[in-house]
């Protein structure tokens, strides 16, 4: 495998709120938002129109002529336009605070007329960056509120263009709501799906080579994983509570779809789980591995050393310079005509010796 990259630092992540002792329904718009556009969206069984770029009077005209009404909002920055809008369509002043003070928890509130539900989406997979998804659901209008450009609405916007009969233009604005928060849903499948056979080349590699890099590698993989199941777990409960719940704006028959995306987001609560279990599995394996490669290095370098032990003190022996003509007992040896050659192979047989030795206890 190539080598791996220089580790990139994530930015942390910044929820902005509003002063403290601030009046509730307070709307601070951050700085670094995205200038607002709108995108509105008419639908009936016979026909649908899309006015992109439309302008607050766009709305105003055609909020109460059509029987489903979807309006996207991409940006927050323009707080007087956020106000227009939940004044056009009665939003609970506390639902708006939440839609521009990105960062909120998964949810689900039910005011008199209308629910808001708040999920979030993989808005950038390569840096691991989520954005909040703010939803109205009314009788007969649904309002978005995105923090940028990009989602994964494409397939709804193209099955209500189609001109083939279809769900979306024959039912109502909790269908719609469905749908989107369906697309939402499974979006997290893709970089799920990715991760895990990352995951599964990573351990085939380690088994066969383990490196420092596939350490580093695993621990973002399980970072990772830990965000997906703070997003994944409270937008479980989130979507139980819109199907409990029992208003007359999200109909039984809708309520169906949504337990199939409920057991979407079940599946994905398991495949991370299953993840975060294997990741943590294989760093406790690749410290092992790691572990194991260290003790045969050291193993082998002992035995090394310890081949070298007795050649290192004949060596030693023979090397003291005793004179022989002063005694006979000093070291006769020295003067011997092959003690050369014959020592280098003593040596020797004591090094195959050992070696012997050693493969017939299998410590080699």
């Amino acid at each position: 495998m190539a080598k791996a990259e220089a580790v990139k630092k994530r930015a942390p992540v910044k929820t902005r709120r509003p002063p403290v002792g601030a009046s509730p329904g307070t709307l601070i718009a951050d700085p670094a938002a995205r200038r607002s556009e709108l995108r509105l969206t008419l639908i009936s069984p016979q026909k649908f129109k899309t006015i992109d770029n439309a302008s607050i009077d766009d709305v105003e005209a055609n909020c109460r002529k059509w029987p489903v009404i979807w309006l996207d909002c991409t940006g927050l920055a323009n707080i007087a336009l956020i106000e227009q809008i939940g004044r056009i369509f009665s939003l609970h002043p506390l639902a708006l605070e939440d839609v521009v003070n990105t960062g909120q928890r998964p949810k689900v509130d039910f005011f008199e007329d209308h629910a808001f539900v708040v999920v979030r989406m993989i808005d950038d997979v390569t840096s691991h960056r989520y954005e909040q998804i703010a939803l109205f659901l009314g009788e007969n209008f649904v309002v978005t509120f995105q923090e940028r450009e990009g989602d994964p609405f494409d397939p709804v916007r193209k099955r209500i263009e189609s001109s083939a009969p279809n769900r979306l233009r024959t039912r109502g604005a909790d269908y719609l709501a469905y749908a989107l928060i369906d697309a939402i849903v499974d979006s997290y499948f893709p970089p799920i799906e990715t991760a895990g056979e990352l995951v599964d080349s990573i351990e085939d590699e380690m088994l066969h080579s383990p490196h420092k890099h596939q350490m580093r590698q695993l621990h973002e993989l399980r970072r990772d994983a830990n965000v997906l199941k703070g997003v994944l777990w409270p937008m479980r409960d989130a979507l139980a509570t819109l199907i409990r719940n029992d208003v007359p704006y999200v109909r039984a028959e809708t309520k169906v779809f949504l337990n199939d995306t409920l057991d979407h987001s079940l599946r994905l609560i398991e495949l991370v789980e299953t993840q975060r279990d294997m990741l943590t599995g294989l760093i406790e394996m690749h410290l092992s591995l790691s572990q194991a490669r260290t003790n045969d290095v050291i193993s082998y370098l002992t035995i090394v050393s310890v081949i070298f032990m007795p050649l290192t003190f004949l060596v030693g022996v023979w090397g003291m310079n005793f004179d022989h003509e002063s005694s006979p007992w000093n070291m006769p040896e020295l003067k011997a005509y092959y003690g050369y050659p014959a020592s280098l192979l003593f040596m020797a047989a004591v090094a195959v010796g050992l070696i012997a030795f050693f493969k017939w206890k299998k410590w080699l």
